[in-house]
C-alpha cells in the first residue's frame, strides 16, 4: 500500500492543495490532511477512506461522536478531537452572522439567509428578522426554540425586540424538522395573532416563512397574511 510520501509530489494532498487549491482535492484527500498520518501499513488517505465508509460518507461526520471515532482503527484521541473541531467549525461557518444592511425583498432571500442555520435542527426554532423601512436587515433575533413539533411564541417577546431596534417591519421565520414546509393550523393562528399585534403597534409583519430542508413556504405568497 502506498504511503503518502511515496506518492509523486504532485499527488500528495498537501502539495496538491498548495498548487491547485482545496477545491481540487477529494473528500478523502482533504480529510487525510486533517488526520495528518495513517498507521502501520495504512496511509492517511486510506484511513480517511475507512473513516468515511464507517460514517456513511461526509455528511455522516456531522453527527459522529468521540466514542465512534475512537472505534475506528488508527484514530486516536488526537485525530478524533481534530475531526470534531473541524466539524464544529464547519457548523459555525454555516450559522455565521449574516451581513446587516442587506435588503430582504422576497421569501427566497429569507431562505438563502437562514436555511443553513436551521438545516440540522431536530426541533422548531422561531426567528424574527428586524427590518428598517427600506427592508434592510437590522438584526436577526431568535425568539424561541420549541419542542420536536411546535414552537412556543408570544407576540410580546417578538415585538419587544422590534421596539428596542425601532424596526419598521418584521419577517417571522421558523423551521419544520419534518421536512414539510406547509403551515399547520397552529402556524396560521400564530400568524394571525402576530399580524394583529403588529397592526396595533404600527409594525408591519411582512411575511411568515417556514423553512424545511431545501424548500420553503411563504404565507404572504399564499394569501395568508391578510
Amino acid at each position: 500500500m502506498w504511503r503518502i510520501k511515496e506518492l509523486p509530489e504532485t499527488e500528495r494532498p498537501r502539495e496538491k492543495l498548495a498548487r491547485w487549491g482545496a477545491a481540487a482535492l477529494s473528500n478523502q484527500e482533504l480529510l487525510a490532511i486533517i488526520l495528518g498520518s495513517g498507521y502501520q501499513g495504512v496511509s492517511a488517505i486510506s484511513l480517511a477512506d475507512k473513516l468515511l465508509c464507517r460514517s456513511g460518507g461526509l455528511m455522516g461526520l456531522k453527527d459522529i461522536s468521540l466514542t465512534e471515532l475512537l472505534e475506528v482503527p488508527g484514530i486516536g484521541e488526537a485525530k478524533a478531537v481534530s475531526i470534531l473541531a473541524l466539524v464544529e467549525l464547519s457548523r459555525r461557518l454555516h450559522t455565521f452572522e449574516p451581513a446587516l444592511d442587506s435588503a430582504i425583498e422576497s421569501p427566497s432571500a429569507v431562505f438563502d439567509l437562514l436555511a443553513a442555520t436551521v438545516a440540522d435542527l431536530d426541533r422548531e426554532k422561531c426567528i424574527v428578522l428586524l427590518l428598517d423601512n427600506r427592508h434592510r436587515l437590522l438584526e436577526v433575533v431568535t425568539i424561541s426554540i420549541g419542542t420536536l413539533d411546535a414552537s412556543l411564541v408570544h407576540p410580546r417577546e417578538l415585538f419587544k425586540s422590534c421596539i428596542r431596534r425601532s424596526a419598521a417591519g418584521v419577517v417571522l421565520v421558523h423551521n419544520h424538522p419534518s421536512g414539510d414546509p406547509r403551515p399547520s393550523l397552529e402556524d396560521k393562528m400564530l400568524t394571525a395573532r402576530i399580524v394583529e399585534a403588529g397592526r396595533i403597534l404600527g409594525i408591519r409583519v411582512l411575511d411568515h416563512v417556514i423553512l424545511a430542508g431545501q424548500s420553503y413556504y411563504s404565507m404572504r405568497e399564499h394569501g395568508l397574511m391578510d
